[in-house]
């Protein structure tokens, strides 16, 4: 079975959110003082972003 442009385009949006609600839990952890905590979130999104990046690679024509 093929994995449709539909379904990894939804995938990558999912990707999106999860990244934008990680970067906001990484910067109240930051600004709460619990930098171990910010420091893991923070190195989360960044694998996140690098996904992203797959992803984009995949949906390119």
């Amino acid at each position: 079975m093929s994995v449709s442009i539909a379904q990894l385009s939804s995938l990558r949006s999912s990707l999106d959110e999860l990244a934008k609600r990680v970067e906001t839990a990484a910067s109240d952890a930051q600004a709460s003082g619990a930098e171990v905590m910010a420091a893991d979130l923070y190195e989360i999104e960044r694998a996140l972003a690098t996904a992203q990046r797959r992803f984009d690679r995949l949906l390119r024509p």
